[in-house]
């Protein structure tokens, strides 16, 4: 009898071998992430009024980067791989990641990268931009940290990102090789749609393949994006909600989601956190990991003037009563903040 026991136990524990993917953690567990800027995630010496300086230190913290030299957004014209080892801002807050790197607060906080290449990904396909990929994955591979690369993030928003299917497919295959070749052991890529208006054949057309991606992903903002999680079983992958921020919509009219607003909380709190919570909770096979994008978005001009996110003020820390309900939730076990023992608790196969 003990001896069957023994082989169901070694079954099991063979097969989630088998099918996790990387820094993926247990079933019934889920990284928080904090993004996007340096004033959102805060903790810092000069960004020191942000989520950090308020709640547990995220599992992970988001950032941005590209491989679009010259595109020019909000008079900041890229030379490629911005916002890593040099400050950039495109109009959405500072972006910096070397400076988590070098403060002792997110020690044992992943990251997770946003890699956009608008107009580049022909060039990045013909072998190109080959000098930015070598850089960028020797940049991560000297973090010795898991890194979550978010390669072409939102691919469908065609509206603003415009990539053509086939380039973009080969731009995120030699991407992967040159990591590849480069044994580039600690990072994990993720392909993100942007979390509508996708359906199955899209998305399967798109998806540059199971070889080739360890995480599949979608933002999260007015709505639960059920076609990304049936595409998510069907291909055994677990789910990062790579952007998350409360959005009220109903047939594209926009309302008021400032959370300086007092008396908006609980309304807010109800009409999208709890939903969104109810997501992970009710899809917690898959959904492995979200990032909460914690940001001012009226205030930064590249949303201004942007009718989803012109009113919304997600900063969780500015409304008494969402952050004692943000606190009251981070409590569940679920949940993985970051400790001196996360990065032992992923798989890294």
């Amino acid at each position: 009898m003990k001896s069957k026991v023994l082989l169901i136990l070694f079954i099991i524990c063979s097969s989630y071998i088998l099918f996790a993917q990387k820094f993926e953690p247990d079933d019934g567990k889920c990284l928080v992430f904090i993004g996007q800027d340096l004033e959102a995630t805060g903790g810092l010496n000069e960004y020191n009024n942000g989520y950090t300086n308020y709640f547990k230190t995220p599992a992970g913290i988001t950032v941005y980067t590209n491989l679009s030299p010259g595109n020019l957004s909000f008079g900041y014209y890229n030379k490629g791989l911005d916002g890593l080892k040099v400050k950039a801002n495109w109009g959405a807050g500072d972006s910096w990641a070397n400076l988590y790197l070098q403060d002792s607060t997110y020690q044992n906080s992943m990251i997770a990268i946003g890699l956009s290449f608008v107009n580049n990904e022909k060039k990045i396909a013909q072998g190109k931009h080959n000098h930015l990929i070598l850089e960028l994955a020797n940049w991560i591979k000297a973090t010795k940290r898991p890194v979550f690369l978010r390669i072409g993030y939102e691919f469908d928003g065609w509206e603003w990102n415009h990539y053509k299917k086939k380039h973009y497919l080969n731009a995120w295959e030699k991407i992967h090789s040159i990591f590849k070749k480069q044994q580039v052991e600690n990072v994990a890529f993720v392909w993100q749609s942007k979390g509508t208006g996708s359906d199955q054949k899209t998305l399967e057309e798109w998806y540059p393949g199971d070889h080739l991606v360890d995480w599949v992903g979608y933002s999260y903002f007015g709505q639960p994006d059920q076609e990304m999680l049936v595409f998510a079983r069907k291909h055994n992958k677990p789910v990062f909600i790579a952007e998350a921020t409360p959005v009220r919509t109903l047939n594209n009219l926009y309302f008021d989601s400032d959370l300086k607003k007092k008396e908006l909380g609980k309304i807010i709190w109800d009409k999208w956190f709890i939903p969104f919570f109810d997501t992970i909770k009710n899809n917690a096979d898959i959904i492995k990991a979200f990032s909460y994008i914690n940001s001012d978005w009226s205030s930064q001009p590249m949303w201004k003037v942007n009718p989803v996110f012109q009113k919304v003020d997600s900063r969780i820390q500015v409304n008494e009563y969402i952050t004692e309900k943000w606190k009251e939730e981070m409590k569940n076990l679920r949940y993985l903040h970051a400790s001196n023992d996360l990065f032992t608790k992923l798989n890294n196969r």
